[in-house]
């Protein structure tokens, strides 16, 4: 096994040369972990098949799963896709850089490692400073699924990664806490309607400013019996993702049905001497306190902005404080608070209670 390095490298002023010792492990074929405006990702040459071998392998990811392709520069989507629709244009100069994913016409020089064996290709352009200096360093675009074992809660720290993947990889670049928290918005614009596939960083509302004819449709994700035998167009589409290593429980419905619902379960567990954790808003906070539960807020329910950027943390701090279950609230699904709602019942793997 070898040994993982951290490295400090200031987020708005990335060091040149601490930048150039991640891009020379990236050229040579090797993976780097490094930071970005969403999660943090593990990246590798998009170009080089053997450096997509050892990402996969790194995570323990099946193959069906396609990975994001990361660029820096628009001129790079001339090696990637067979054309660009100007659909596509008009989201790029909105969005990019930024947490927007789109789905295009894959070129034959993509490697299938990278589609899962599709004709589409999932591209973004990163805004982290960090991850635009390290892709221009390394000459080639890079392909970075989230920098987590697969199907655990992504990483928004490099702490988080280290505690994934120490061991698995070389070197993790530290440029502290990610700032949007959830990963980008995937959108497939190779169907016959703009579609969101994995709502994310950027909300439905604002690409329908830009685009009217986009839409998202929550729907029934894929079970984890199927993972390896069907590629998925998008990462993100299975039934249990983003999961802590606990069982963890999504209540829905009137939020006073719910608080009373997670109190009762609270003092069934209890009483069963379980460790509980709760997953809750600031809003929540005085229904809970002399629960004796174990209790992370993500912010205010009123700044999904909040909730988005603390939840991957406050489900891995939960797990890490040992709890035996993690019992959550849902949010409202305006703006970002999709994104929250997705990755809330993909943590909870199907366990979702629905009261009121």
């Amino acid at each position: 096994m070898q040994q993982t390095e951290v490295i400090l490298v200031d987020r708005d002023v990335p060091d040149p040369l601490l930048i150039e010792r991640a891009a020379s492990l990236i050229r040579a074929g090797q993976v780097v972990v490094f930071p970005t405006e969403t999660v943090y990702g593990l990246g590798g040459d998009a170009m080089q098949p053997h450096a997509l071998e050892r990402i996969f392998a790194a995570k323990g990811r099946p193959y069906s799963d396609p990975l994001i392709v990361h660029i820096a520069h628009l001129d790079a989507l001339a090696l990637l896709v067979t054309s660009l629709p100007e659909q596509a244009r008009r989201l790029a100069q909105a969005f990019w850089p930024g947490p927007l994913t789109l789905i295009l016409p894959a070129s034959v020089r993509v490697p299938k490692l990278v589609t899962a064996g599709l004709d589409t290709v999932a591209i973004r352009m990163p805004r982290h400073p960090v991850a635009l200096a390290l892709i221009r360093a390394s000459g080639s675009p890079l392909a970075a699924p989230s920098a987590n074992r697969f199907m655990h809660v992504s990483p928004t720290t490099a702490q988080h990664a280290l505690a994934d993947l120490n061991g698995r990889v070389p070197l993790i670049l530290d440029s502290g806490p990610c700032e949007v928290g959830v990963e980008s918005t995937v959108l497939d614009l190779c169907s016959p309607h703009p579609t969101i596939l994995r709502p994310g960083g950027v909300s439905l509302e604002a690409l329908q400013r830009v685009l009217p004819s986009v839409s998202y449709h929550a729907k029934e994700n894929i079970g984890a019996e199927a993972q390896e035998q069907k590629a998925q167009t998008a990462p993100g589409q299975l039934l249990t993702h983003y999961a802590p290593n606990v069982p963890t429980f999504l209540f829905e419905g009137p939020i006073v049905a719910v608080q009373r619902a997670i109190l009762a379960e609270i003092q069934r567990r209890q009483a069963q001497n379980e460790r509980v954790g709760v997953l809750i808003a600031d809003e929540d906070i005085a229904v809970f306190a002399q629960s004796g539960v174990h209790i992370y807020s993500l912010g205010s329910e009123r700044m999904p902005e909040q909730l988005a950027t603390h939840l991957f943390a406050g489900l891995r701090t939960l797990e890490e404080a040992g709890v035996q279950c993690i019992l959550c609230r849902s949010f409202p699904t305006q703006g970002l608070g999709a994104a929250v709602h997705d990755r809330l019942q993909k943590a909870a793997g199907g366990k979702i209670i629905t009261v009121g």
